[in-house]
Order: structure tokens, then C-alpha cells, then sequence
């Protein structure tokens, strides 16, 4: 249970570490920054992944699993993409260790140096693109359609966990087309598959947009992407799919022979999520008392505490409440029956609380005389007796209504935080309280990064619904096109 958890309003960045680690979802390692996913936050991931599956599959695409180690010459070949990763590279110099003949435990074999020196992938291109030259020679093995779930490492210096972590786990899509308007349609389309993930599943609104070339991903033409505002104000990229155009095929010089019997370099994109998507949906609905989870992504959907004074009484509770159990089960719903005589109700019901179990029930012997059950609502706290008879229908209907309701509040809090300013002064300050701001912008990379330096705000995506819009500039005053979207991020 909660053991005086941080309140959202006294430190937030603390309230969510807090969370996290006593919530059961995660921890700090051995291995300087990266993590334990423990049980509770792992269930929740294997959800997310069990939904986001069936997507990619609905949509043509199959998964495979390619090599942890990338060689370095293959990172060199595709410039940009060597340029974006170079400083948050892993690499394995050795392949041995043995006995320090000094008696001080183990070193480093010297004569087992590697030949090349071996990248741990912070992302696949390099070495599914090299793979890819094998696979495609003609337009009939085209589209090809892959997903591949893997970990991957990106050495960070400063570390949160799912947040930002020196390995974490993600799914990475890479498909190979014949046209750039195949391509970019199927960046687009995987962007919309995100989105819909992300509203309809983890009920956090999200604005889909493209990125600015200072931000787009390392190697693509266009980045595409998902943004979110978190409780506190602050921003946090979701999901991007990129429009890598014909770099990496050039690259890797992977070609086919089109319906003329001509050959042409293939068109690419790639796209992922992760494990952060479980510290974004933390942040978009719990609260002071622990974890608010959607329905849909709840490892228990449903939790039956008995209320007894003895072991002959919590058996006639188990008994009488074992019909209603399997209705639940027989509705699809994941349901804990929580036995243990080793911890008081009021234990179990703030640990259940902070792990954020959308619904609780609790049952005596005085609620079964009445035919009732009190019930407990995880989103709104409420609690009241309902009837025993047709509560598994009535449970079904409340979790649809907390899953509409949770999406519904974090909407009207992205519609009251995301504010239209044309003022420096006042965008500077709106910045300190947090949300997204609309503004203007010149379209230089020199004024993006002059905003980035003076106010640590960086402009999230170009809004792919904003409306063409004349104006000027937040910082220069120069001529602009159209708002972006700026805010301060994780």
C-alpha cells in the first residue's frame, strides 16, 4: 500500500517516482541506469502489446526478430542516421573476459578483440536494410511489411524509469514499397494506427502532427508523430512513424525491377513505440492515491474483497460470491479474488487503490443477508451498494463509463491547456504553468533553437489539422505560415 506518497502538486517528478516503484510496476537495477519492469507494470505492457499486435496484423504487416548487435560499418553508411544515434551508442570491443592473473576478480581478455566492433541497436535500420538487400530483387516481393518486438539501448545519461531509460522494450516497424506515395501513405496510416491506440485504448487525447527537419528522426525525409500533455503541463512524444524516402536504400543499395523490367532503389519508412507508453499512461490519469488505470489496459479489471470474521465466514463469502465471480469471467473481465487472511480489508483496499484496479468490490455476510455489494470506482472514488443480482452487467457498464470518462477528462484538460499566443512576454510565461501553446514561427531551424535556448520549449509537431494562417513569428516577427505546436517535454 501507499507509504505517504508525493502529491502531484508538492513535486510531481517525485509523485511519479514514488508511484511507479510502490504501485509494483518498476524499479531501479544493478545496471546503472536501466530497470526492473516488475510484475503489475509488466501485465500492463503485454497488454499494450497484445492490442497494438493485432493492429499491425489487421493492417498486413508480420513479425520477425533480427540481431541485437549491429556492425559498425553499417552504421557508418547512412550518414544522418550515424550522426542522430553516435552519442547514445553501446559498443562491444571485446569478446572475453578472464582471470586477472593480480588476483583482482576479472578483466578483459585483450587478445579477444572483435574484428569490427559490434553496435547494441538503439534502433534497426542498419541492419534490417542490409538484410532487406537478400529479400527483395523484384516488385512482386513488394510491399514488405515487418514488425519487430526487441529491446534496444540508448546509453542516457539522465534517467526516469519507462520514461527514458538506457535499454527499454518497443516494437519497430520497417516496411519496404515500390513508390514514395506508397510509402507515405503507409507512414501515415501506422500514425493513425498510434493515435487510435492511444485515444482509444489509453484514453489520453493525443495531437498527430509532423516534426520539424530539426527534429525529425535521424536519416528520415519526414517524421511524423503523436503528442500528449501530461497532468503537470508538459509534453511527451508518444509514437512517430518516419517517411525514410530512398536513404537507406541507397544505403544499402537494395533495389528491385519494376512491371518495366527497370531498376529502382525501394521506398522505406519505419515506425515504434515503447515502454514509455506505460509512464504516459500514468501520468495522464492517476492521482494522489496512487493508479488510475483505462479498463482496457487494466491487468485486473475487478477485484472481490471478502469481509468475514472468521475462516467459516469468508468461505460462505467466497461460496456465495463464486456465481458472480464467473459471470464477471464469462464477460471477459480479469477478476482477483483477494483471500490472503494475512492482511486486513483496509490494507487490501489501498493496495488495490494504488494499483489502480478500476473497480472493487467488497462483500460480507450482512451485504449477502441484503443481496448487495459495495462497490468501489477507482476514477472517481465513489462508493455505494449495488445490487448482487445482474451486477456483473452493471460492472461491464461501469467500465465502459470509466473508460469514456477517463478519455473525456484528459480531453477537456488538453482543450483548457493548449492556449493560441502571439506574444513573447506572455508565451514565456505560459510556459512556467505549463500546456501547449500555438504560435507562430518563421520556419528557421536558427529561431527554433533560439525559442529552445531562451525558454527550453521546443515545437512538438506541426499540427497536421492546422489551418494555413498568416502571422508573425513569436520571436523574429518575420512572416509566418501557419501555428506550431510548442511546449516543454519529457
Amino acid at each position: 500500500m501507499a507509504k505517504n506518497l508525493t502529491t502531484r502538486q508538492a513535486d510531481y517528478a517525485e509523485w511519479y517516482n514514488q508511484l511507479v516503484q510502490q504501485a509494483g510496476m518498476a524499479e531501479h537495477s544493478g545496471v546503472k541506469g536501466s530497470m526492473v519492469i516488475k510484475p503489475h507494470g509488466y501485465a500492463i505492457w503485454e497488454k499494450m502489446q497484445r492490442v497494438l499486435d493485432d493492429m499491425f496484423k489487421a493492417t498486413g504487416h508480420q513479425n520477425a526478430y533480427f540481431p541485437l548487435f549491429i556492425p559498425k560499418s553499417f552504421m557508418s553508411k547512412e550518414a544522418a542516421h550515424v550522426d542522430g544515434f553516435a552519442k547514445e551508442c553501446a559498443v562491444v570491443t571485446h569478446y572475453r573476459l578472464k582471470n586477472d592473473p593480480n588476483g583482482h576478480g576479472v578483466i578483459v581478455d585483450p587478445e579477444a578483440k572483435l574484428e569490427e566492433e559490434l553496435i547494441v541497436r538503439p534502433t534497426s535500420e542498419t541492419i534490417i536494410w542490409n538484410t532487406y538487400r537478400d529479400w527483395i530483387q523484384s516488385y512482386r516481393d513488394l510491399p514488405l511489411l515487418i514488425n519487430q518486438w526487441a529491446n534496444v539501448v540508448r546509453w542516457e545519461m539522465r534517467t526516469r524509469l519507462f520514461l527514458r531509460t538506457s535499454e527499454f522494450l518497443w516494437q519497430e516497424g520497417h516496411t519496404a514499397h515500390s513508390t514514395r506515395q506508397e510509402a507515405i501513405e503507409e507512414t501515415e496510416r501506422m500514425l493513425e494506427v498510434y493515435a487510435r491506440f492511444a485515444e482509444e485504448w489509453m484514453a489520453m487525447p493525443v495531437i498527430r502532427g509532423t516534426k520539424t527537419p530539426s527534429e525529425r528522426f535521424a536519416g528520415a525525409e519526414d517524421t511524423y508523430c503523436i503528442e500528449a500533455l501530461m497532468q503537470d503541463g508538459k509534453a511527451l512524444q508518444a509514437g512517430t512513424s518516419h517517411f525514410l524516402g530512398q536513404n537507406f536504400a541507397k544505403a544499402f543499395d537494395v533495389k528491385f525491377l519494376n512491371k518495366e523490367q527497370q531498376e529502382e532503389y525501394v521506398w522505406a519508412t519505419s515506425w515504434g513505440v515503447s515502454t514509455r507508453l506505460i509512464g504516459a499512461l500514468v501520468m495522464t490519469h492517476s492521482d494522489d492515491n496512487g493508479l488510475v488505470l483505462p479498463p482496457r489496459l487494466a491487468p485486473i479489471h475487478v477485484v472481490l474483497v471478502p469481509i468475514y470474521k472468521s475462516a467459516e465466514e469468508m468461505q460462505t463469502v467466497l461460496d456465495k460470491t463464486a456465481p458472480l465471480v464467473e459471470a464477471l469471467r464469462a464477460r471477459g473481465l480479469t477478476v482477483k479474488v483477494d483471500a490472503d487472511d494475512a492482511k486486513r480489508p483496509g490494507w487490501k483496499f489501498a493496495e488495490w487503490e494504488l494499483k489502480g484496479v478500476p473497480v472493487r468490490l467488497a462483500v460480507g455476510l450482512r451485504d449477502l443477508e441484503n443481496g448487495v455489494a459495495e462497490v468501489f470506482r477507482r476514477d472517481t472514488l465513489e462508493k455505494g451498494s449495488l445490487p448482487l443480482q445482474g451486477l456483473d452487467i452493471a460492472i461491464a457498464e461501469m467500465l465502459d463509463d470509466i473508460q469514456a470518462t477517463l478519455y473525456r477528462k484528459a480531453r477537456e484538460r488538453l482543450a483548457a491547456q493548449t492556449y493560441r499566443i502571439d506574444d513573447y512576454a506572455a508565451f514565456r510565461q505560459q510556459l512556467e504553468d505549463g500546456g501547449f501553446i500555438m504560435a507562430h514561427w518563421d520556419g528557421t531551424a536558427e529561431t527554433e533553437a533560439l525559442i529552445k535556448e531562451e525558454t527550453k520549449a521546443t515545437i512538438r509537431c506541426i499540427p497536421l489539422d492546422a489551418p494555413a494562417e498568416q502571422g508573425k513569428c513569436i520571436r523574429t516577427g518575420k512572416p509566418s505560415a501557419r501555428r506550431v505546436l510548442f511546449a516543454r517535454a519529457y
